[in-house]
């Protein structure tokens, strides 16, 4: 398979309540005109960017059911979570972590550490 930057992270499976995040140029700006100021992103603190992938979110526990005629395979659901791929986020960087995938930075992001999310469409 032929690594493009549209299937690079095809392979790549997002656990949890997690979020991976690419940071935004400090220079990207919204339609709607949101950025955060530069004395913001030189404290690092809070920072920006655009969710690329999601987990399923939170696990529901299954409560145990003793029932031989059900199947023996454990479903697990899932609460889902609110941000989606494309959303702009504004996000706590102490709750991050940085990792390096394929040459390019990201930050996986627990959906708790998440202030803000822009979408584009109405809600």
């Amino acid at each position: 398979m032929v690594l493009t930057n549209d299937n690079k992270l095809k392979k790549v499976v997002v656990i949890g309540d997690r979020v991976l995040i690419r940071l935004a140029k400090p220079e990207d700006r919204t339609e709607s005109g949101l950025y955060l100021p530069l004395g913001v992103q030189d404290k690092e603190k809070v920072q920006q960017g655009y969710v690329i992938k999601t987990g399923p979110g939170y696990a529901i526990p299954m409560p145990a059911e003793n029932e031989p005629w059900k199947s023996e395979e454990e479903q697990v659901k899932y609460i889902p979570l609110q941000a989606r791929e494309g959303d702009l986020a504004i996000f706590l960087l102490s709750g991050a972590t940085e990792v390096m995938y394929q040459g390019d930075k990201y930050y996986i992001v627990p959906q708790g550490a998440i202030l803000m999310l822009e979408r584009e469409e109405d809600l």
